[in-house]
C-alpha cells in the first residue's frame, strides 16, 4: 500500500552498482530501511543522491510491504532545507557522528512520535546555531530520555555518579563513577535545553573527556551500541 511519511536519514550503504540502501527514522514506524534504486546512475535516476545526506528530512510516499526488510520509495522532497548543516564542515561533521551514533542506537520499529519531534527539532536547531561546540554532548545526553537511562537527579548533591545504573552515589562504588569536572557538566546538563547551551563553557580536552563518558554511558545501557566509525575524524576536526 502507499503511505506517507516523514523521515529523518541516518545511513546510506551502497548496493549493488547504482542503488543504496537507506536506514531512516520515520514518522510512522521508527527506523525503517529503504532500496532506492538507479540513485547512483545520473541517466536512469529520478532522485537525488543529495536527499540522503545524514540528518536529510524528507517527505515520502512509499511502497510499505510488512514482509520485506527493504521498502521502496516511490515520491521524495525535502521537508526542511537546512541552511548550513550539511555545507559548514563542523555542522556536517556533527550531523556525520550523530546520524552514526543514532543509526547504532535506534533499534525499534513503532512508532515514537516524542522521539521523532526531539530529533527533528534538534535538528532544525543546530541549523540555525552559532555557537554549536557543545550541542552533540547535550544532544546525546537528552536522548537518554527517549532511550531509558536518562540519569536519576535523586541525591544530585552526592559526589560521583554512577554510570553502571544512572544514579548519584555518595561513595565510589567501581570503576564506573564518575567525579570531577565530568561530574559537574552532568550536573550542569540536567533538565537544559539547548537555549540554555551557552552557559556550558568547555575546552576542547573536557569537551573530549565528557564525550568519552557519554559513550561508554550508551555503551553499558545499550547492549548493541558500537562507537561510530566517524568518532576519529569528528575528534580531529574538533580538536
Amino acid at each position: 500500500m502507499l503511505i506517507k511519511n516523514k523521515v529523518i536519514v541516518l545511513t546510506k550503504l551502497k548496493y549493488r552498482d547504482n542503488d543504496l540502501i537507506v536506514k531512516c527514522y520515520t514518522s510512522k514506524r521508527g527506523v525503517v530501511s529503504y532500496l532506492i534504486r538507479n540513485v547512483l546512475n545520473s541517466k536512469k535516476g529520478r532522485v537525488k543522491i543529495a536527499y540522503f545526506q545524514p540528518l536529510s528530512q524528507l517527505q515520502i510516499e512509499e511502497q510499505y510491504n510488512p514482509n520485506r526488510s527493504l521498502q521502496s520509495i516511490k515520491d521524495i522532497r525535502l521537508e526542511f532545507n537546512y541552511d548550513s548543516l550539511h555545507t559548514n564542515v563542523l555542522k556536517s561533521a556533527i550531523a556525520m557522528f550523530l546520524a552514526e551514533m543514532l543509526s547504532s542506537s535506534l533499534k525499534e520499529e513503532e512508532q515514537n512520535l516524542a522521539l521523532y519531534d526531539y530529533l527533528k527539532t534538534s535538528f532544525l536547531v543546530l541549523d540555525q546555531e552559532e555557537e554549536f561546540s557543545n550541542f552533540h554532548l547535550l544532544f546525546l545526553f537528552n536522548l537518554t530520555k527517549h532511550l531509558g537511562f536518562y540519569p536519576d537527579e535523586s541525591n544530585i548533591h552526592f559526589e560521583y555518579f554512577n554510570l553502571s545504573n544512572g544514579q548519584f552515589e555518595l561513595v565510589k562504588q567501581n570503576y564506573y563513577s564518575v567525579t570531577g569536572k565530568n561530574l559537574e557538566i552532568i550536573k550542569q546538563l540536567l533538565g537544559i535545553n539547548f537555549d540554555a547551551l551557552h552557559t556550558i563553557k568547555l575546552n576542547s580536552k573536557q569537551r573530549q573527556s565528557f564525550l568519552n563518558v557519554l559513550l561508554l554511558y550508551y555503551e553499558l545501557h545499550l547492549g548493541t551500541f558500537k562507537k561510530p566509525k566517524s568518532l576519529e575524524v569528528f575528534d580531529q576536526v574538533f580538536h
